[in-house]
């Protein structure tokens, strides 16, 4: 039996095969993900895998539903398995937040689902880094996230030659846009939201399939393309960049109008990171949502937010094309030999003790000659072997080898046997 298409298996390394996933690299990833957060003072939460759907079409409009893995439950309930974090964040901090001292500083790392086409960095089900804050609505908040993603990015060994962030406002493009339409229009909310559509897929679309549809909205191509050439950062975006510089990380950001985040929720600055070689889709995004709170909460909850997802598929690609992935070997502190059978009780109980030390140990489950059980301890990478035999006394005494510097070394108090580490 097969696994679901877009989904994944992961395996520990080494690998049965050259396109198998491997569960090694996806914990490397968590724990720098995590551990970059954690610098950053935030703090992790976690929320349910599946939610109500209306939880998503309220943010995100009924077209959302044919992207779902959606279904009624026994409850006769309405329901979808998560395809983003922030609905359920919001759904969380709208109801909390007046237990939290402000901002609220929180990271997560779910996995998501999507039922749609697959492609090159897209699945149907995904893990995702998102870094979250609310409550402060100064850019220095805007900056600070940013300087997590680069931070984040740098953990992994990438450079300011790998990646860089494109930084854009919403309010720039609004202003744009609000600056040459004259009149009352029919529609108005839904003819901008066509125009922000139309940018965020300039890159993505022919030249003219854009300049038909932008016409049809009463612009040209031309002056598009010439606001976006312009490049003149806003108030908001210069205070991000000086913020940026101060830390020493300039190199990273650059102004990028094309960046526009298709998504309707977006309220002010935003982001994506993309590979300079221009092999792979955006490796991360976000910007400012601050209506978010007061839209999943009825109106109950008020609070200026911000955020960011980093897929694990699209950087996993990235750090293997750059051989940044280290080599994953399973290594065993100790692989406990047993020779004679009637030492088996007193060599689990060594292998005990060894293991509440915090070693990694191993040893033959059933009785194995001794050839077999040293290949075993060469085949997983074991630094030593150890075995226990009988003195002339009777007492025991323990034979430790080091299987790398061939050094070996007999211990005969039974502290020496116990405190080894």
């Amino acid at each position: 039996m097969e696994r679901l298409p877009g989904f994944r298996d992961f395996y520990p390394e080494p690998l049965p095969s050259a396109d198998a996933w491997s569960c090694d690299a996806r914990q490397y990833i968590f724990d720098k993900w995590r551990t970059i957060a954690k610098r950053y003072a935030f703090r992790e939460y976690d929320g349910p895998p599946l939610e109500p759907l209306e939880l998503y079409t309220l943010k995100s409009g009924e077209e959302i539903v044919g992207q779902l893995y959606n279904f009624a439950d026994k409850g006769e309930r309405q329901v979808a398995m998560r395809p983003e974090m922030t609905p359920t964040l919001a759904r969380m901090v709208s109801a909390t937040e007046r237990q939290y001292k402000k901002p609220i500083k929180w990271f997560a790392v779910p996995q998501l689902f999507r039922y749609e086409r697959q492609q090159k960095g897209r699945l149907r089900e995904h893990f995702q880094f998102n870094c979250d804050i609310f409550g402060e609505a100064d850019v220095s908040a805007d900056a600070e996230l940013i300087a997590l993603l680069i931070d984040s990015l740098r953990a992994f060994g990438l450079t300011e030659n790998d990646f860089v962030i494109r930084l854009s406002s919403r309010n720039a493009w609004q202003d744009f846009y609000k600056q040459r339409i004259t009149g009352e229009q029919p529609d108005a909310a839904q003819r901008e939201y066509q125009f922000f559509q139309i940018i965020d897929k300039l890159e993505r679309e022919k030249p003219e399939e854009s300049e038909k549809k932008l016409a049809a909205l009463g612009f040209s191509l031309k002056e598009v393309n010439d606001f976006i050439q312009s490049g003149a950062p806003t108030t908001e975006l210069d205070s991000i960049l000086k913020n940026l510089a101060a830390r020493g990380l300039t190199e990273f950001v650059k102004i990028d109008y094309q960046v526009i985040r298709g998504l309707a929720y977006y309220t002010g600055v935003v982001f994506e990171a993309f590979d300079k070689k221009g092999d792979f889709r955006a490796i991360a995004g976000g910007g400012r949502y601050n209506n978010l709170v007061k839209l999943i909460s009825g109106g109950k909850a008020d609070l200026p937010a911000l955020g960011f997802g980093m897929g694990d598929v699209v950087l996993l690609e990235l750090l293997k094309a750059r051989g940044l992935l280290p080599k994953f070997d399973a290594q065993i502190d100790f692989f406990c030999m047993i020779e004679d059978e009637t030492l088996r009780a007193e060599t689990l109980r060594l292998i005990q003790e060894l293991r509440v030390q915090g070693n990694i140990v191993e040893y033959s489950l059933t009785p194995a000659k001794s050839d077999k059980q040293f290949k075993r301890a060469m085949e997983l990478n074991a630094i030593h072997t150890m075995k226990l035999e009988r003195g002339p006394t009777g007492a025991l005494v323990g034979r430790l080898k080091n299987l790398k510097t061939r050094e070996e070394k007999t211990i005969q108090s039974p502290e020496g046997l116990s405190g080894l580490n």
